[in-house]
């Protein structure tokens, strides 16, 4: 029995849930109208034709990550937290963003995570071409920790694998490193530990051209 209504966000909501599963190839509009319990002519009533319907889903992809707030007490922790909330959007729904990507509007949807960045940015005191530097670095570092992860994700099993590379010999007589090195990677916490100390670096850094005494702990 069709249902009595159906509304465009659950539309939306359900049109994402099939493609965070399966891909964008598995959304056709029988599908869908099947998920919702619906008729096709419903979907067509409320979201248009199956390319209206990706074009909505690209912007609803495109707002959400202009959702980004930051928290913390000080510029370097806000900056951390939105590179982190960057990486768990992007990490949650990969098909949306690749289909972003597909229709040439992948700037316009990292602009408002800029935008947070620049405001943290000058926060700390930079402006100019060195704030410009924090925010693509930033930026640079949360997309390419989060192809890493994807590639390994869909990688074949490693025939050797880690736990068996790892040992005294390749780890330079170091077991302790050896057998953490061999352990699973806990991706989240590599990724906050690289992001606090790029983001430590880069707001620490002298100005160019400053002299060189200072030290690195």
């Amino acid at each position: 029995m069709p249902r009595p209504s159906l509304s465009r966000d659950e539309i939306l909501d359900t049109a994402a849930n099939l493609v965070k599963q399966h891909g964008p190839g598995a959304l056709t509009m029988r599908k869908l109208a099947a998920e919702l319990g619906t008729a096709v002519t419903s979907i067509y009533w409320h979201v248009g034709n199956r390319e209206s319907l990706l074009d909505a889903l690209v912007e609803r992809t495109v707002a959400d990550l202009g959702e980004l707030r930051p928290t913390g007490g000080t510029p370097a922790q806000r900056i951390v937290s939105v590179a982190r909330a960057l990486r768990r959007r992007l990490r949650d729904h990969p098909h949306l963003v690749a289909m972003v990507h597909e229709r040439g509007l992948t700037e316009q949807m990292f602009l408002p995570a800029q935008e947070v960045l620049v405001r943290e940015v000058h926060a700390a005191g930079l402006h100019g071409a060195r704030a410009a530097e924090v925010v693509r670095a930033v930026q640079f570092h949360v997309v390419g920790h989060v192809l890493v992860e994807r590639n390994r994700e869909r990688a074949p099993v490693q025939r050797p694998g880690e736990e068996e590379l790892w040992g005294a010999r390749t780890a330079d007589g170091d077991p302790a490193l050896a057998r953490a090195l061999a352990a699973p990677i806990d991706t989240e916490k590599v990724f906050t530990t690289s992001i606090r100390a790029l983001v430590t670096g880069l707001l620490e850094a002298p100005p160019r051209g400053a002299g060189t005494g200072a030290t690195v702990n």
